[in-house]
C-alpha cells in the first residue's frame, strides 16, 4: 500500500511539474507578445493560450491541486475540462494557420472555424446537460484529420516548401512522433485493441516535444521579422543621411534678405525638398516642391529634382524656364507620381522679384498693400512634357515678407474634421507680422500642432521659406 501511495504521489507530482512548465511557458509567450505588439506575435498569444489549455488541464488532473482549489472553483472543474477538451483544436489550429501560406492557411482557418461551431455545440450541451460528450468523436475527429493533413505537409518536402512559411526538420520530427501518437491512441480506443504500456508520461513528454518545436519555429518567425525590420530600419536610417545632404546645410546670406527654413518629413524620409539658387549676394532663387505621397519613394524623386535643378539653374533667374525645364526633365521618369512646385526670384538690386508655379499652394506676401495670395499657377509636373508656367513680376520694398510652403502646413485637420487651411495660416501671419521671420516659422508650427488631435501625429511632410526683405 505504501508503494502504491509513493507511486501515485510520484505521478502527481510529475504531472504538477509539467503543468506547471507549460503555464509559465504560456505566460511568458503572451507576455511577450504583449509586450512586442507587432502583428508577427499574434502566433506567440495563441501559442501562449495552447501551452496555459493543456498546463492546466495536467495540473487538474491531479487530485492535490483539486483538493487545494476554493469549494466555488472545483465546482468548475468539470466545465474547464469540457472546455479545453473542445478549445484545445481550435487554439492549436489557429497555430497552424500562422505558420502556413496559400491555400493551406485558409484550409486551416476553415477547420478552425468548423472547430469552433463543435466547440460551442458541446460547451453549450454540458451547460445544459452536465455531459458534453456527445459531439467529443467529432472533435476528435477533427483533430485526426487535422493531423494527416498537416502532418502530410510537414513531412513531404515539396509540400513543406510551398505551404509552410518557415520550413523547419525540428517541427517535422515531433510533428511526425505527435502524429503517430495521436492517431495510435485514437485507432486503438475506436477498434477496442489493446493498448502498449506506454511510460508515465510518455503522451504529454510528446505532446512537449512538438509545442516547444512550435515554439522554436514561432520564434524564427518573430526574430527573423525583427531582423528584417531592423535592416528595414538601417536602410531608412541611410536614406534619411542621404536626403539630409541633398537639402541645403543652411540659409544663404544675401544682403538686405533675411531667410528662415524648416523641413519637417512626416517619416525617417520624406517627399518634400527645397533649394536655394544663388548667384551673388543680391540675387537668389527660392524652389519649394512636394512629390505626391510618402516614405521612400517620394524621397527618391525628391533625390532627383536636386539632380534636375542643377541643369536648370543655368537659367535660375527666370522662373518659366527653371519650372519647364524640370518637367521636360522628369516627365517620363515620375511612374504615375505627380509633383507640385514654387520658384521665387528676387533681384535685390533693382528691386523686383518674380514668381511661378506648377499646380503648388499660392505664395503669401506681406507688403504695403498687405497680405496677399499670389497665383502664377501651371500644371504639375508630370501631366505633359512641355508647359508653359506663367510668371508673375513684383516690386520689393522695404519690409516685404514672403511665405513659402508645401501643403503639409495647411491640410493637417482637427478633431472636427477641418482642415487647418489658407485663413488659419493667413491669421498666424498677421499676428505675427511684427515679429522675426524665426518667430513666425515657430509660431506656425506651434498653432498647427495645437490644431491637430494630440493622439494624430504628422500627417505629411511640411516645408516652409520665410523671406523678409530688409
Amino acid at each position: 500500500m505504501e508503494l502504491q501511495n509513493l507511486a501515485i504521489s510520484r505521478s502527481e507530482l510529475a504531472y504538477v511539474a509539467l503543468g506547471t512548465v507549460f503555464v509559465f511557458f504560456g505566460f511568458a509567450s503572451c507576455a511577450v507578445a504583449a509586450i512586442r505588439r507587432r502583428g508577427e506575435v499574434q502566433v506567440l498569444i495563441w501559442l501562449g493560450m495552447w501551452s496555459g489549455m493543456y498546463g492546466t488541464s495536467l495540473l487538474l488532473r491531479t487530485d492535490a491541486v483539486r483538493e487545494a482549489l476554493p469549494h466555488g472553483v472545483q465546482v468548475c472543474v468539470p466545465f474547464v475540462f469540457n472546455a479545453i477538451s473542445f478549445l484545445m483544436v481550435v487554439i492549436a489550429l489557429q497555430v497552424w494557420a500562422e505558420l502556413t501560406l496559400g491555400k493551406m492557411r485558409l484550409l486551416t482557418q476553415t477547420m478552425a472555424a468548423v472547430g469552433v461551431a463543435i466547440a460551442m455545440g458541446g460547451v453549450g450541451e454540458f451547460m445544459a446537460t452536465g455531459s458534453g460528450a456527445r459531439l467529443l468523436p467529432y472533435n476528435n475527429l477533427l483533430a485526426v484529420c487535422a493531423l494527416l493533413v498537416l502532418g502530410t505537409v510537414v513531412a513531404v518536402p515539396g509540400l513543406s516548401e510551398r505551404f509552410l512559411a518557415f520550413p523547419n526538420s525540428v517541427l517535422t520530427v515531433s510533428t511526425v512522433a505527435f502524429t503517430v501518437d495521436a492517431l495510435y491512441r485514437n485507432v486503438y480506443r475506436w477498434l477496442h485493441l489493446t493498448a502498449f504500456n506506454l511510460p508515465l508520461l510518455a503522451d504529454d513528454l510528446i505532446f512537449a516535444a512538438f509545442l516547444f518545436s512550435f515554439a522554436y519555429v514561432a520564434g524564427e518567425k518573430v526574430f527573423a521579422n525583427e531582423r528584417r525590420l531592423l535592416a528595414i530600419e538601417s536602410e531608412l536610417e541611410i536614406a534619411r543621411q542621404i536626403q539630409a545632404s541633398i537639402l541645403p546645410a543652411g540659409t544663404p546670406t544675401v544682403e538686405h534678405l533675411h531667410i528662415v527654413a524648416e523641413y519637417l518629413p512626416m517619416t525617417a524620409v520624406g517627399g518634400d525638398f527645397y533649394e536655394f539658387v544663388q548667384m551673388d549676394r543680391g540675387r537668389i532663387g527660392f524652389l519649394v516642391a512636394d512629390v505626391s505621397g510618402h516614405g521612400i519613394p517620394a524621397a527618391l524623386i525628391s533625390t532627383m529634382l536636386k539632380v534636375a535643378m542643377q541643369s536648370a539653374a543655368a537659367n535660375a533667374d527666370k522662373p518659366a524656364q527653371v519650372l519647364g525645364g524640370l518637367n521636360r526633365a522628369l516627365s517620363g521618369q515620375l511612374r504615375g507620381q505627380l509633383i507640385s512646385a514654387a520658384y521665387l526670384w528676387l533681384d535685390v538690386e533693382v528691386r523686383r522679384g518674380w514668381y511661378s508655379s506648377a499646380g503648388h499652394p499660392p505664395l503669401l506676401r506681406w507688403g504695403t498693400r498687405g497680405l496677399e495670395r499670389i497665383e502664377s499657377n501651371g500644371l504639375l509636373f508630370g501631366v505633359l512634357p512641355e508647359i508653359d508656367y506663367p510668371v508673375c513680376e513684383m516690386e520689393l520694398n522695404a519690409g516685404d515678407r514672403f511665405l513659402l510652403y508645401t501643403d503639409g502646413l495647411v491640410e493637417p485637420e482637427n478633431a472636427a474634421g477641418e482642415a487647418f487651411g489658407s485663413e488659419e495660416l493667413e491669421r498666424v501671419a498677421r499676428l505675427y507680422a511684427d515679429r522675426a521671420p524665426e518667430e513666425l516659422s515657430r509660431g506656425l508650427l506651434a498653432e498647427l500642432r495645437r490644431w491637430q488631435p494630440t493622439a494624430i501625429g504628422q500627417q505629411d511632410d511640411i516645408t516652409l521659406i520665410v523671406v523678409d526683405v530688409a
